[in-house]
């Protein structure tokens, strides 16, 4: 359903650039973008009018921590199947996320231009995708999803939309395979600088990649003016990837004080995903993620509130993060009520909203409303800062999900 203008009335704003929110506000929206907020009534006598009282108006969600691609649990397998199957498993993946409200998500490893351009040309429905192409491993590392007994050439992986990684050894190759992903239309560079859990050969606590390796690749992301994204769980892992000069730091899990205080002094965002390791401890192993990975599982699950509350305290900025796989990603909401029972609501609401826009290079245009932004909305029944699970059903408390001006959910009645 789309309309040339279209106005909120009576709307509660809550997009995180106060404590409390705006009350009684009026929202137009035209040409896809957020025109005019006053507090008084709008004139516009073509414009359908949406009455939101007893609702709160917000941006539209941002996860920063997603795996479209990722359509079941065991990696390995996704990775060797055909294009298309993968392709269409992304698509029914991301018209889930738009219909919970996330209207716009950054993939830190797997998904393609390709998947970008279609969304651009509506051929599927999803929120607006931002990409790191395929996450840039060390052989052995968290990309490299070969069991010990596999000896098949990784470079047979490395353009198949399945796979969530490529691998690159030594300073030139990773150069190499960052200006690759730049050249193929990522937008920030991903790497595995930590070991994983979804990974079969390399515990928890393994550091990847040298280095001088490390520097390379930050040095290519800067040149093209952007930044890199790297999956980290270890304390130790995490001071050298910030003292090599990574912005992003996912999942955090281990961190330290004092870790987290480079962090805050240089800058970096961390983008925690609690909810991933809830999923994986009580599915994974029924969704078919390997032995070798269900048991590194918990490594990581246990510490995952106390680095919460050692982000907090040292003022680091955090984006809202997910990092599901296959039939989980239906947990992404549960995201909001993890995190608000260790920080306030009013921080969670900012992970999603400018803190996500701020790490993914794109404040004022989404995560925000206000004049000039991208018409981005959800409005929800009653007060998500009373009750954060009015985020997370599905989108069941979202009467309205609104992308780019055009309504995606509409189940109000409209007047005028």
């Amino acid at each position: 359903m789309t309309s040339s203008s279209v106005v909120f009335e009576n709307a509660r704003i809550l997009d995180g650039s106060s404590d409390e929110g705006e009350h009684d506000r009026f929202v137009r929206v035209a040409d896809g973008r957020i025109v005019e907020i006053s507090d008084r009534p709008i004139a516009d006598g073509s414009a359908v009018r949406i009455d939101c009282r007893d609702r709160t108006l917000m941006p539209g969600l941002i996860d920063c921590h997603v795996h479209v691609t990722a359509t079941m649990a065991d990696l390995g397998r996704n990775a060797r199947l055909p294009d298309a199957l993968v392709a269409f498993g992304a698509a029914r993946i991301m018209s889930g996320m738009l219909n919970r409200g996330f209207t716009t998500v950054r993939d830190v490893g797997g998904a393609t231009h390709a998947l970008v351009e279609a969304l651009e040309q509506r051929l599927i429905e999803g929120p607006r995708l931002v990409i790191c192409g395929k996450a840039l491993s060390q052989t052995g590392g968290h990309s490299d999803l070969r069991g010990r007994y596999d000896n098949r050439p990784a470079e047979d992986l490395t353009y198949r939309l399945g796979t969530m990684g490529r691998l690159c050894d030594g300073v030139e190759s990773c150069r190499l395979a960052a200006r690759d992903e730049l050249r193929q239309g990522a937008t920030f560079i991903k790497i595995m600088a930590n070991g994983g859990v979804a990974s079969p050969t390399d515990p928890i606590h393994v550091l990847q990649f040298s280095r001088a390796e490390l520097e390379a690749i930050v040095e290519e992301a800067r040149n093209a003016h952007t930044y890199v994204s790297a999956h980290l769980y270890t304390d130790e892992a995490i001071a050298r990837a910030v003292e090599c000069g990574v912005r992003s730091v996912e999942h955090a899990n281990l961190i330290e004080p004092p870790t987290a205080r480079l962090m805050a002094e240089r800058g970096a965002i961390a983008c925690p995903t609690l909810v991933t390791y809830e999923a994986l401890h009580s599915e994974g192993a029924s969704l078919g993620l390997p032995p070798d990975s269900v048991a590194k599982i918990d490594d990581v699950r246990i510490r995952s509130p106390r680095s919460l509350e050692i982000l907090r305290e040292a003022g680091v900025p955090m984006a809202y993060g997910t990092d599901l796989l296959g039939a989980m990603h239906r947990f992404q909401s549960d995201e909001f009520v993890i995190r608000g029972r260790i920080l306030p609501p009013i921080e969670v609401i900012r992970s999603t909203t400018s803190v996500a826009a701020k790490l993914i290079g794109m404040t004022g245009e989404i995560g925000c409303i206000a004049p000039g932004a991208h018409a981005d909305l959800v409005l929800v029944d009653g007060d998500p800062l009373a009750d954060l699970a009015l985020l997370t059903g599905e989108g069941q408390h979202m009467p309205i999900i609104m992308q780019a001006g055009r309504f995606v959910k509409n189940t109000l009645q409209a007047a005028g």
